[in-house]
């Protein structure tokens, strides 16, 4: 099931905070996001939506994107066909105002329009556990964690011998979907090894209205390794490699979108070298990670791309987490993070670079049984900008039942304009100004029917200055004055009977431009629906058999880019079942978007209509 945690603004930090080089952990009960160590849920105070590994295999998605838009306060945003560049919204704020980490690794691009993960490329392959963080955490993660915090595990819980995970489906538009996972340990190693694969011949990326018939398809390969060396008992080695790769044929983005040859191609790579040194009350974590990115544009397959991007990250980490007892903890943390940005094509090349020195202090205490405190203070200082200071402080008080918790929070946010939107040569803007925000969360968490259901309230606000935003009239990067987004967040998670579950998530988001004189003055932001439900219920038969299914209904939407300025809301009823055939193996089938709506998240843009699939997974 899904379970809705909250952290401490702050506490998220412990011994990870600066890098975000979050350890693993596979619990349900337990979140990492915040302080990179274990946290007990009781001990947080920021929202925070668990999906294990259960829940990923009921969903069946193939769409990472379309998976956490069953979450609160998730706001999905595609142009078109499966691989096509989506962007996510965490409480209404902009995609590179969220920080993605797979496996802790920051992953977010240095070479794209905002710096934000493109999710069109994130496919759920092997993914295991996912925890989406809502609310600023600049504390944890300097620069872009307005909005929240996204971290993908591809981690299974090491055991001694091997273990196969795999599946393989196929359906609409000559889909076929696999994966596979293997996975050892023998003492003090452990490996992890895993590649999924994607090909699909997709539909029109560009709405039928306009004449685009022609499929924009897409091929993607996934693959991750891992390999964990405990060198002593008070020290471990972590060594990690992640691969993508995606072919994706695309609708011209020029004007009107249309039919047209153009393809892209995107890789990335990422390494990760991490140490960890537990001495006494003392823990210590350095990692280095590098991050590479390319991504190649053509008119016309197979000749030499007409421009790229190329991007890189250096990035390299110290966390110290030192333990008083068990009402008390410091947590420090240094690091460097170098991103470069390279743009070729149209007779131009050119070069970019920044660099940022960060350092952070935080404290964790318990003053009284029940209560916990959280403070913490963060200074970066970006090569381009100069010094930067944030704060947040956080509270969480389990009342005297133990199945009530009050949450407080206060977090400021910090985002640096990405290269791209500094120095390109079209719609770049040197004299940009970084964005700064302010935010306040108040919460409650209640426990009922003997721990067998959980519901939680948030209520939340935020201001931002100078948000970054693309000028429609200037054909340019502009700093927005001020913007604001208020909100409410509710989720019920439920299990009635034993072999039954109900997840329901509500959130509502008040986006506005409050930039005086602004022509778009107290106008909701663009493409943020006010309003979205997710309700899912399962249900597991005595014969084996298990049954599901999952409505989501989103609100209407202002897009500056549609000619009557919005978008229509839309309502998707997903259904699925599966039926184990022996021991580890089990056929599944689903139907998405079975009442054939039809509905754009981006004007101009496609979106699938009915479609089917099947598949057999197998564990060994």
């Amino acid at each position: 099931m899904e379970r809705r945690i909250s952290i401490p603004i702050l506490a998220m930090a412990a011994l990870c905070a600066s890098g975000a080089q979050a350890q693993d952990v596979t619990g349900g009960d337990i979140v990492i996001t915040a302080t990179g160590l274990p946290q007990d849920r009781d001990e947080t105070g920021q929202a925070i939506t668990i999906i294990d590994a259960k829940t990923i295999e009921t969903r069946q998605s193939v769409s990472l994107a379309d998976l956490l838009a069953t979450t609160p306060s998730v706001r999905v945003n595609s142009n078109g066909s499966l691989g096509s560049v989506t962007s996510l919204s965490l409480r209404g704020a902009e995609a590179g105002q969220t920080v993605v980490l797979l496996d802790g690794v920051r992953i977010n691009d240095p070479s794209g329009t905002s710096g934000a993960v493109d999710f069109g490329n994130l496919l759920i392959g092997n993914i295991r556990r996912i925890e989406v963080m809502r609310g600023a955490n600049a504390i944890a993660y300097g620069s872009d964690a307005i909005g929240g915090v996204v971290n993908l595990s591809t981690r299974d819980e090491p055991t001694d011998g091997a273990g196969f995970r795999g599946r393989l489906e196929g359906g609409y538009a000559g889909t076929l979907n696999g994966a596979a996972d293997l996975a050892w340990g023998a003492g003090s190693l452990y490996g992890d090894l895993g590649i999924a694969a994607l090909h699909t011949r997709g539909i029109s990326s560009a709405a039928s209205r306009f004449g685009a018939t022609e499929r924009d398809g897409l091929d993607n390969i996934t693959a991750h390794g891992r390999i964990e060396a405990t060198l002593s008992p008070d020290v471990t080695l972590d060594l990690r490699g992640y691969f993508v790769d995606a072919d994706l044929a695309y609708d011209s983005f020029f004007g009107t979108p249309a039919d047209s040859n153009d393809t892209s191609h995107f890789r990335q790579l990422t390494g990760y070298a991490g140490l960890h040194v537990g001495t006494g009350p003392l823990e210590s974590r350095l990692s280095l990670t590098w991050l590479g990115n390319r991504r190649d544009y053509r008119s016309m397959p197979g000749t030499p791309p007409d421009f790229g991007y190329r991007g890189t990250r250096w990035r390299a980490d110290y966390e110290g987490a030192l333990t008083f007892g068990p009402a008390a903890r410091l947590v420090l943390g240094l690091s460097h993070d170098a991103p470069d940005y390279r743009f070729f094509g149209f007779g131009s090349d050119e070069t970019h670079k920044a660099d940022i020195d960060s350092a952070f202090g935080m404290a964790i205490v318990k003053p009284l049984s029940g209560l916990t405190l959280t403070g913490g203070v963060r200074h970066d200082r970006h090569s381009q900008f100069g010094g930067v200071t944030t704060f947040g402080v956080n509270a969480n008080w389990g009342l005297g039942d133990g199945l009530t918790h009050i949450r407080f929070a206060y977090g400021e946010g910090f985002r640096a304009p990405s290269l791209y939107q500094l120095y390109d040569s079209f719609s770049g803007n040197r004299a940009l100004r970084p964005e700064r925000s302010h935010s306040v969360d108040l919460g409650v968490d209640r426990s009922f029917a003997d721990g067998k259901g959980h519901v939680a309230v948030t209520a939340f606000t935020r201001v931002t200055r100078n948000q970054i935003d693309y000028d429609l009239t200037t054909f340019a990067y502009a700093n927005l004055a001020r913007t604001t987004a208020r909100g409410i967040e509710l989720s019920v998670d439920y299990e009635p009977a034993k072999d039954s579950t109900i997840a329901l998530a509500y959130s509502l988001i008040d986006t506005r431009d409050r930039t005086p004189a602004s022509a778009a003055f107290d106008q909701h932001l663009s493409r943020r629906p006010v309003h979205s439900l997710s309700l899912s219920l399962d249900r597991q038969w005595a014969i084996g058999l298990s049954t599901g299914a999952t409505m989501r209904l989103v609100g209407p939407s202002r897009d500056t880019t549609a000619p009557s300025g919005r978008l229509s809301g839309y309502g998707l009823l997903d259904l699925r079942a599966a039926m184990p055939l022996g021991k580890g193996v089990e056929l599944y089938a689903r139907l998405d978007n079975a009442l054939d709506e039809r509905y754009e998240t981006s004007y101009g843009y496609s979106s699938y209509g009915r479609a089917a699939y099947a598949g057999v997974r197998m564990t060994l």
